[in-house]
């Protein structure tokens, strides 16, 4: 999946933070817990690769392809 991305763009209708709705709604806070301990999993998981700065320059580039 490579973005539509311009850097010499600039988006400006972004909204304004913070935003005016309530986002902290319980399917939300749900994800968060869900995706937090993901995030866990993957950070130890990291920990077992002989050089885990290449596993994290990988997926940076990815993104920014």
């Amino acid at each position: 999946m490579v973005a539509n991305y311009d850097s010499k763009k600039p988006y400006n209708e972004l909204p304004f933070l913070p935003p005016k709705a309530d986002i902290e709604t319980k399917v939300i806070l749900k994800k968060l817990i869900t995706s937090s301990r993901a995030l866990s999993e993957l950070k130890g998981a990291i920990t077992n690769l002989p050089n885990p700065t290449l596993f994290i320059d990988n997926i940076s580039f990815y993104f920014y392809m």
